[in-house]
């Protein structure tokens, strides 16, 4: 028995949950079996699918597969590290129709909504997430644990780093390979904003152009 664990019951969570259906049953051989962990859901069954606690999944016999639904990196992070020091092996989400051109190294865990596409020769960390339409442009290098809202863009010769959250909506405009735009680590891009420059660590920037708000 394959066991595929969704962390988090929440709103992207239940959106990702049919994607893991669908790929489940083209890959899968044998018997499989797709849940919600949540250790503060009070629902046992949420969309058809049964929600248990870490705890209960841990215990489960099975090859057990976990990817993590979560907003916050920071979470994501430490869930991620607890379960794979415990055995539980990371597994990546795509939708059927997101699209990944040629040459690109991807890290585990991630999930890809529908309508994403990532081009050529980019290279992304562990647990991304890429909401729906969001697209990462050739050149790319984006860090671990890192959120794209639904909608963004990406253009080439970017390098965001760990942590960042780039919001719905908002444009990253293309470097060089020589002078990349630089989104730092735990930099929050509001929504819509439209980013000309590079970003420092633990900055929150809005607008257009963006422009720093406040330290995030």
């Amino acid at each position: 028995m394959k066991i595929y664990a969704i962390v988090g019951a929440g709103g992207f969570g239940r959106e990702v949950a049919p994607l893991v259906t669908q790929m489940a049953e083209i890959t899968a051989f044998g018997d499989f079996k797709i849940l919600f962990v949540d250790d503060h859901s009070r629902d046992k069954v949420i969309n058809g699918y049964s929600v248990v606690d870490t705890e209960t999944f841990l215990k489960m016999d099975g090859d057990k597969f976990f990817n993590i639904t979560i907003a916050n990196s920071r979470t994501r992070q430490s869930i991620a590290e607890r379960l794979i020091e415990l055995g539980v092996k990371p597994f990546s989400i795509s939708a059927p129709n997101a699209i990944n051109l040629s040459y690109n190294k991807i890290g585990e865990g991630a999930v890809f909504c529908p309508f994403t596409t990532v081009t050529s020769n980019a290279t992304i960390g562990k647990f991304f997430h890429a909401n729906l339409y969001s697209y990462i442009a050739h050149d790319c290098v984006i860090g671990d644990y890192v959120t794209f809202a639904p909608n963004v863009q990406c253009n080439g010769s970017v390098v965001i780093e760990n942590h960042a959250y780039i919001g719905t909506g908002a444009m990253i405009r293309q470097g060089t390979s020589d002078r990349p735009i630089v989104i730092g680590e735990g930099a929050i891009v509001g929504m819509g904003s439209v980013v000309t420059k590079s970003v420092a660590p633990y900055t929150t920037v809005f607008g257009n152009p963006a422009k720093p708000l406040r330290s995030a």
